[in-house]
């Protein structure tokens, strides 16, 4: 086995560390030498351009176009609406200069002091303000709306406590912002982008989810309302991986972007945002791998299927290369990525070790029998298993073993999902469980002071009110006595 494999630490042993060393030995991404900052490498950067292909296309089935807008915003928009900017104040990169001198001693640069900036600008955390400053220029009459844009870009918001994919001070993500002539159509645009998300993480991710609204307290700042999809990670541990906001007329007000109604009348426009980032990619991770590696599910895998030769001379090597190149081919015909690694300064042990690692679903490989025999080994990284199998018609199998894999991902994820979510309605049964990890289903009484004592007292959060269950009798608060308004997930999470 190859020494990467050797050394990675068990999940039981320690879940966090497993994770921490899983993503660098699997060559996904690594620190930055800025602190709080990441590398992503191409192998990770190969998964992520997969994810943000699709989605894009998702969202152009919607009608939303691409933009692009500055990186760089005024320190005044952020004072236009006041929940926003409380919200993200504490998280903000600053620029205060525009300029470097060389050091008087001569072994530098220094910031230049004449060259302060008028105003300040902060880094983006997120382009609600400058988004909605420059709609005002677009938006006039009702004929103009909707506007239905997304950007794929960067944001900075400082964080304290890092973690590749996870929380990292810079990430990359998208992020759609809409404007709308009225308030169910900006409320039908949310929910329905929460869908585009939802069916994307389940479908070509393998990731099961629990779908809902956040609490006000847990709501994006500015926000009405926060609809969020929630996985739970093998420690059971959630992991919010996508959020859209309905946000009222109050960015609209803020930037005083008015519009002629129908009935020409002005009106205020009315708004949405949603976004994933990059912690999608930590979400993937933490759903499938396991103690020899990633498990990629399929639809995502940047190699699908890896094929390896096992020869002992240059002759077999050239029999070999024919065969592998040919059957290449033919599945890359069928749309399936593939890599034919014959190079010669690795041995096969370590390549297998190597890709098993990296989560490739599919291993096939040959060696002078198995030509003789016209048989070839394949191995499926989901289960481990191998078999030797006929050479001819080995495209067909594998074609339909992906989807196979695939589904076996997401089978194994939601049996997991379920059998850890639990009902539960005692406070004093509720903190000696929550430690271990899960989802607990939980009557709330819809108070923000219950929810504080409940994250006081066990470091566990309201993460949503659940869309799909039964909220006619949510029963009695478990923290406070009083008559329940839901029932609610409530767990740990990242």
């Amino acid at each position: 086995m190859a020494k990467e494999l050797k050394n990675l630490t068990k999940r039981s042993e320690n879940y966090s560390q497993w994770y921490n060393e899983l993503v660098v030995k699997a060559d996904l991404a690594e620190q930055a030498d800025v602190r709080g900052c990441m590398v992503i490498k191409p192998y990770g950067y190969a998964i992520w351009e997969k994810i943000q292909h699709i989605l894009d296309g998702k969202f152009k089935e919607t009608g939303v176009q691409n933009v692009y807008f500055p990186m760089l915003i005024p320190k005044s928009f952020l004072s236009k609406e006041a929940e926003h900017v409380e919200g993200f104040a504490k998280e903000c990169a600053v620029v205060t200069h525009y300029r470097l001198k060389a050091n008087e001693t001569g072994d530098g640069v220094v910031v230049d002091p004449a060259a302060k900036l008028e105003e300040e600008l902060i880094i983006r955390p997120t382009s609600e303000t400058t988004i909605w400053n420059t709609y005002r220029k677009w938006i006039h009459s009702w004929r103009d709306l909707p506007v239905l844009c997304n950007q794929w870009c960067n944001v900075m918001r400082w964080e304290m406590r890092t973690r590749l994919f996870l929380r990292t001070s810079e990430f990359l993500w998208q992020e759609g912002h809409t404007a709308h002539a009225t308030r169910e159509e900006a409320e039908a645009r949310a929910k329905q982008m929460l869908k585009v998300y939802a069916d994307f993480v389940e479908q070509y991710m393998a990731i099961p989810l629990i779908q809902g609204v956040k609490s006000a307290t847990e709501r994006f700042a500015g926000a009405l309302d926060t609809y969020t999809i929630e996985a739970m990670m093998q420690d059971g541990k959630a992991l919010q991986s996508g959020t859209s906001h309905f946000l009222g007329q109050n960015f609209g007000k803020a930037f005083n972007v008015q519009f002629v109604d129908k009935d020409n009348k002005l009106d205020y426009a009315w708004a949405t945002s949603w976004g994933v980032s990059t912690r999608l990619m930590g979400a993937l991770i933490m759903t499938h791998s396991d103690d020899n590696g990633l498990v990629l599910p399929p639809h995502l895998a940047p190699i699908q299927v890896v094929m390896i030769p096992i020869y002992k001379n240059g002759e077999e090597l050239a029999q070999l290369d024919e065969r592998f190149n040919a059957l290449a081919d033919r599945l890359r015909a069928r749309g399936i990525s593939v890599k034919y690694d014959n190079a010669d300064n690795k041995r096969p042990g370590f390549k297998f070790a190597d890709y098993e690692l990296k989560g490739v679903p599919v291993r096939l490989a040959m060696g002078a029998r198995d030509m003789a025999a016209g048989t070839i080994e394949l191995m499926r990284r989901d289960t481990l298993e191998k078999e030797v199998v006929p050479f001819d018609g080995i495209e067909e199998r594998i074609a339909g073993l992906l989807e196979e894999i695939q589904q076996n991902i997401f089978k194994k994820a939601k049996d997991f999902l379920e059998s850890h979510i639990y009902p539960c309605d005692n406070y004093d049964d509720f903190k000696a469980r929550v430690k271990d990890g899960g989802f607990f289903l939980c009557p709330w009484d819809g108070t923000a002071e219950t929810e504080a004592q409940i994250k006081a007292d066990t470091q566990a959060t309201v993460r949503c009110i659940p869309f799909g269950y039964d909220q006619s009798n949510p029963g009695v608060d478990m923290v406070s006595g009083k008559p329940a308004k839901y029932r609610v997930i409530v767990a740990r999470s990242y």
